[in-house]
């Protein structure tokens, strides 16, 4: 019978092949994690620091570079960072040579709110404990309660991306009806801006108001600026007496 070495030698690479990927993988798992490589979509701000990431991976392990990679479950790790208030979302990964890289996006804060205790409102309108080791310098919010959450946010996300209102506006006033008065740096005055609708047009009637009655020398001596009503500004003059 006539062998067929052509057969012979294509089952022999092939489980050579098996053999070698088998081999590789084996000592892939047994690997020991070497380093910690942490990515921060937005350091600019550093709400949560990498020790406490750090943390947060480990658990009950004294450090991670004592793991074996076989050992690591990355879908736990992922949650548990999840589960920290000051992370909107996390990835975490090992490389081939043993680099168990995480990358992390913050939550951004884009107002704070006075209460017992204070708290940050996030871009999404959702609420987001102080931090111990940053302080983000954004609007103040008063009086809020939590059904105006989410549209007083819209406002405030608007005000942030025009640079002249992100400018002037420094805090904001919310009455048990939804109604918003702005708090103006530098400026006495109130701006009563009413309910966050129409917001676009309201910022063009303010900014228009406010660079006339500035060229004239008057804006100091209103003590309030009404946006509620459809095409016109209602500006009301202190009284003599301050008021």
């Amino acid at each position: 019978m006539k062998i067929n070495w052509n057969i012979i030698k294509f089952l022999l690479i092939t489980s050579l092949v098996v053999f070698l990927f088998g081999f590789s993988k084996q000592r892939n798992k047994q690997r020991k994690i070497h380093k910690i490589s942490l990515d921060f979509k937005n350091e600019n701000s550093m709400f949560i620091t990498p020790n406490t990431v750090n943390k947060l991976l480990i658990l009950n392990n004294d450090t991670l570079t004592s793991i074996g990679k076989e050992t690591l479950v990355l879908k736990e790790m992922e949650k548990r960072l999840l589960e920290n208030p000051m992370i909107k979302d996390a990835e975490v990964y090992i490389t081939i040579d043993g680099v168990l890289g995480v990358k992390l996006e913050q939550r951004n804060p884009v107002a704070r709110v006075t209460g017992s205790p204070d708290f940050y409102l996030d871009e999404d309108g959702k609420k987001m404990p102080m931090s111990t080791v940053y302080s983000a310098r954004v609007p103040i919010i008063s009086g809020i309660s939590e059904k105006y959450f989410l549209e007083v946010t819209h406002l405030v996300n608007k005000i942030r991306k025009d640079e002249f209102m992100k400018e002037y506006v420094v805090g904001l006033d919310v009455d048990p009806n939804g109604d918003v008065k702005l708090i103006v740096r530098k400026n006495n005055f109130k701006v009563l801006f009413g309910k966050s609708k129409d917001i676009e047009n309201k910022f063009q009637k303010f900014k228009a108001f406010y660079k006339l009655t500035k060229q004239d020398s008057l804006l100091e001596s209103y003590g309030l600026v009404n946006l509620k009503f459809a095409n016109q500004v209602v500006a009301t003059k202190w009284k003599a007496n301050g008021e």
